[in-house]
């Protein structure tokens, strides 16, 4: 009588992925320099002049609004948009420690502001549109000529497009980490979803009350911000609502192909599990190969039966 096959086990998973984070880096050279020529670009569209709009008499009363400081500081929206979510995402790499997931959601999250902020800031310049408080701008009473060229930059909101573009991809990067859309109706996950878009909301609200921008500019910098997040997301993750939706397209790619030329080697407790189990001990995607181990092993049994 054969030998009973050793048992595939199909536990809690693990990725077990912590080291050769520069490898990985390097394998994405040049998406880092892109992401250094999106930021030059963007402070070259930051220094030259906008177009200056043409203003009628009936115009201004929608251009006559008191001149207010910002609710919400310029220097406090790469705090919003970058510095909070990579908090996030690195205390989720802490947790799970897939060096995968942390590259490519810090890689996703960067793309995401830097396009958003380059379409928004070239989208400025060549419109021109006046801010609500422009009429108060142009009296000289010794306010810097930077003060005037601010008054063109109205359309569309960069607060607005900056949060919602960085708030938006943790969006879609906690809807995949907590399985959102598992259908098992637990409205506490939708909550913490929820949670940044309603804090990129809240400054979208602040730059129409403090006078900054009109509220077509706010809603165009949102809706802006969140479809390049989207579009960022998902050239790097899977849907959330996916059975794969957990982790990178390129951890299901390396683990698929672990031999591979250019494929970051797991931990050896990784290989020391797979070896023991006689299978991958991963995430969930990674159950198809278990699956047909498992699959094979009935069929083997059959047959010497």
């Amino acid at each position: 009588m054969p030998a009973p096959a050793a048992p595939i086990r199909l536990g809690a998973p693990t990725p077990y992925i912590t080291s050769h984070g520069s490898k990985v880096a390097r394998l994405h050279m040049y998406d880092w320099i892109v992401l250094v020529l999106l930021a030059v670009l963007d402070g070259i569209l930051n220094i030259i002049e906008p177009f200056h709009r043409f203003v009628g008499s009936d115009m201004m009363t929608d251009l006559r609004y008191p001149m207010k400081d910002n609710t919400v500081p310029f220097w406090a929206v790469p705090i919003i948009g970058i510095i909070g979510p990579m908090i996030i995402i690195t205390a989720i790499y802490f947790k799970r420690r897939n060096v995968y997931d942390l590259h490519h959601a810090i890689l996703g999250l960067l793309f995401s502001v830097l396009i958003t902020a380059v379409l928004t800031d070239a989208i400025k310049d060549g419109v021109g549109r006046p801010r609500p408080d422009f009429f108060w701008r142009c009296f000289p009473d010794g306010k810097p000529a930077s003060v005037i060229k601010e008054g063109h930059k109205s359309f569309p909101s960069g607060h607005t497009s900056w949060s919602f573009a960085g708030l938006g991809f943790l969006s879609w990067y906690l809807a995949g980490k907590i399985k959102v859309f598992d259908r098992r109706g637990h409205v506490a996950k939708l909550c913490i979803v929820l949670s940044p878009l309603l804090l990129a909301a809240l400054v979208a609200v602040s730059r129409v009350d403090d006078y900054w921008h009109h509220w077509q500019d706010v809603c165009t910098g949102g809706l802006l911000g969140l479809t390049v997040a989207s579009i960022c997301y998902l050239q790097f993750f899977p849907l959330p609502s996916d059975k794969n939706g957990l982790w990178p397209h390129a951890y299901f790619r390396h683990m698929l192909e672990p031999g591979g030329e250019n494929q970051v080697q797991p931990t050896s407790m990784s290989r020391r599990n797979s070896l023991q189990n006689g299978s991958f001990h991963g995430p969930d995607a990674v159950e198809m190969r278990s699956t047909s181990q498992v699959l094979d092993s009935m069929e083997a049994g059959q047959r010497e039966q």
